[in-house]
């Protein structure tokens, strides 16, 4: 009888620890639902070519005093996600990589969304060096300090400039975003958290 209790207690334990990992279902890939005072709003995939060939998966991480605020009852609406690129609130995109990509290519990329995005973009541009798969690129805008970027474990310099974080964050969740499916899946967990 004892035994029983233990392994329930040990079951009641592990349940939640495995509930607080979300996975995105085209890889498999995993994110952790809380970050800190963050939530996982959605997990997407990036693929490019008619191959569909996968890229990174995504996910976006908005703070729970957005969630509870200025974002509360927009899920499903356009103005969701008008208020994720645009609003002056704590938020980032973690990327984790499936392949290996070039300094050159991810440069390329982002130079060909980020056009008219302002100034700092070639400085911000500059961070990216080759990421390897396995590696994760995390992008995220906090009030008072700036767009801070982290390649492959390493902090790049804040760059505080909010025109450069909305086109940035436009990338995936803006009106011409780099994939359709993408920007809906970032926003996939809305309803559940924008009662």
């Amino acid at each position: 009888m004892n035994r029983l209790v233990v392994f329930l207690f040990a079951l009641f334990l592990i349940v939640p620890a495995l509930a607080q990992d979300i996975a995105e279902p085209k890889s498999g890939t995993k994110f952790a639902a809380k970050d800190g005072d963050a939530s996982l709003l959605g997990v997407g995939l990036r693929t490019r070519t008619i191959a569909k060939l996968k890229i990174y998966a995504i996910g976006l991480y908005v703070a729970d005093a957005a969630i509870a605020g200025p974002l509360q009852g927009k899920a499903g609406t356009p103005d969701l996600y008008r208020q994720l690129v645009t609003r002056d609130f704590k938020k980032k995109v973690v990327m984790k990589f499936l392949r290996n990509v070039s300094s050159e290519q991810v440069r390329e990329a982002f130079s060909e969304t980020l056009k008219s995005a302002g100034a700092k973009t070639e400085e911000w541009i500059a961070y990216f060096n080759d990421i390897h798969s396995g590696q994760e690129l995390v992008i995220g805008w906090t009030p008072g300090v700036g767009l801070e970027t982290k390649v492959a474990g390493a902090d790049k310099p804040a760059i505080n400039d909010k025109a450069l974080a909305s086109a940035v964050f436009g990338i995936w969740l803006g009106d011409k975003p780099i994939q359709d499916d993408l920007k809906k899946d970032l926003v996939a967990r809305a309803g559940e958290l924008l009662k």
